[in-house]
């Protein structure tokens, strides 16, 4: 057995320090957005159990509740991103990760619904592990591989919300509701655990005193390739968002003879998600060579396709290779405007700043839904899908306009304006440091 065990263990140890974080870290994101993903699917049945059943009631509160998180994360993920250039990346993804595992037992114990809605409020307001996971691994990975990595995180977010709303359902009929919140908290803990025995910051120390909130801000808006990055961002994620409430109406609007419609409207959403997955890392690696504008304007055009074919398709089933190809091609959209903001963007910048990003999506994700709501009443459902797509080919074509690419300096970290500079070749010897002490004490340990 120590045959098998000791070459495992030399490569984990061996491995470049920035691929340890970065593989830890896609475990433990998996494990709480899967969790966080559980509870999706039924939570205005959790609303009906807490005493609310008049519909007019019920449609009200499910609308407060699921918009509450996104409120108070759209406003404090900045900041929590600020605290994090200031005292550290990893503090603050512990914080957001135990965060979650507390709200998410609050809302299990939860006894009527203007509790739920405050806990929900809470989990948005300590939680933000997503924009904290992303900022570590940006100041963490060299610059030729920062894009190979943004797009291996975010596929740990794709791969929890195709996991999680299947168990969730499963575990919901299998035990209760309020069961499944405690679940999510546990699992919350558990990747609370690998990040703090698993997951290591290499801070890169600087003399400039940290910048706070508005001055990230104002940073961030008097860049003109940041800026158009930010609205950019949040103009897709309303185009995605836009279709999420009515999708499975859609569905339905085909009159399909089959008792297994959320099963098939499921499948049809989940393919996506599927997809996306897999190609984020291919989408990370293409624009590890500098070249944003082109990979961009191919996602973005691409996504727009898909969304206006949704109009022209005559049975449901016909959604499947399409929901594919669109997820193929979400996943070279998010992850590569990160990438592209954190190399645009100084060490000591990285979290405030990648906070702001992930708050842009936040904003996108609260306007989406609102957007769909005011459509709704004057359009069918299935130009909802036609108006994301006209949005997604209004963007791609201000993206190939504007958005400028990077030359790829490989052995340079360099601020635009800082003086800060974290050249590679320090981040390789620190690594071969690292590993040869490991070794080391391997060796000791094996001695005695």
């Amino acid at each position: 057995m120590n045959f098998f065990k000791f070459p495992i263990r030399v490569f984990y140890i061996t491995m470049e320090f920035w691929r340890r974080n970065l593989y830890n870290l896609w475990i433990a994101q998996f494990l709480a957005m899967a969790g966080m993903s559980m509870v999706i699917p039924f939570l205005p049945y959790y609303i009906r159990d807490l005493g609310v059943t008049d519909p007019n009631e019920l449609e009200k509160w499910s609308g407060l509740v699921f918009s509450g998180p996104f409120v108070l994360s759209f406003i404090l993920t900045p900041v929590w991103g600020m605290l994090g250039d200031k005292y550290g990346k990893k503090p603050m993804v512990m914080r957001a990760v135990v965060g979650l595992a507390i709200s998410q037992l609050l809302i299990g114990l939860s006894q009527n619904v203007f509790q739920l809605f405050v806990f929900r409020m809470v989990q948005g307001g300590i939680s933000g592990f997503i924009a904290s996971s992303l900022a570590l691994v940006s100041s963490n990975t060299p610059r030729e591989h920062s894009g190979y990595a943004i797009g291996v995180l975010q596929s740990s977010i794709s791969s929890g919300n195709v996991i999680g709303p299947m168990l969730g359902g499963f575990l919901a009929d299998l035990t209760s509701h309020r069961t499944v919140f405690f679940i999510t908290s546990g699992l919350c803990v558990v990747s609370s655990v690998l990040v703090y025995f698993f997951v290591r910051e290499q801070v890169v120390k600087s003399e400039k005193k940290p910048y706070n909130v508005f001055q990230n801000y104002k940073y961030v808006f008097s860049n003109a390739q940041l800026r158009l990055a930010m609205i950019s961002i949040t103009l897709v994620q309303i185009s995605i968002s836009v279709s999420q409430p009515i999708f499975a109406l859609f569905i339905e609007g085909f009159k399909t003879e089959t008792q297994y419609l959320s099963t098939l409207a499921g499948s049809i959403f989940g393919v996506m998600g599927v997809f996306t997955v897999i190609s984020s890392p291919w989408w990370g690696k293409r624009n590890d060579s500098g070249k944003y504008k082109r990979n961009l304007f191919l996602a973005i055009t691409g996504a727009s396709i898909a969304y206006m074919l949704h109009v022209v398709i005559s049975n449901p089933y016909q959604l499947f290779p399409i929901r594919a190809f669109l997820g193929f091609c979400i996943g070279g959209i998010i992850p590569v405007f990160y990438s592209y903001i954190n190399k645009n963007i100084s060490m000591d910048r990285k979290g405030g700043v990648m906070g702001i990003a992930s708050s842009s999506t936040l904003f996108g994700n609260l306007l989406g839904p609102l957007l769909c709501t005011a459509l709704v009443m004057n359009i069918a459902n299935k130009y909802i899908f036609l108006t994301a797509g006209l949005m997604m080919l209004i963007n791609g074509l201000v993206v190939l306009r504007n958005i400028k690419d990077i030359p790829n300096k490989a052995d340079v970290i360099e601020s635009i304006d800082s003086d800060i500079k974290l050249s590679t070749e320090q981040i390789v010897m620190n690594e071969k440091r690292q590993r040869e002490k490991f070794l080391n004490d391997k060796v000791l340990n094996d001695n005695k």
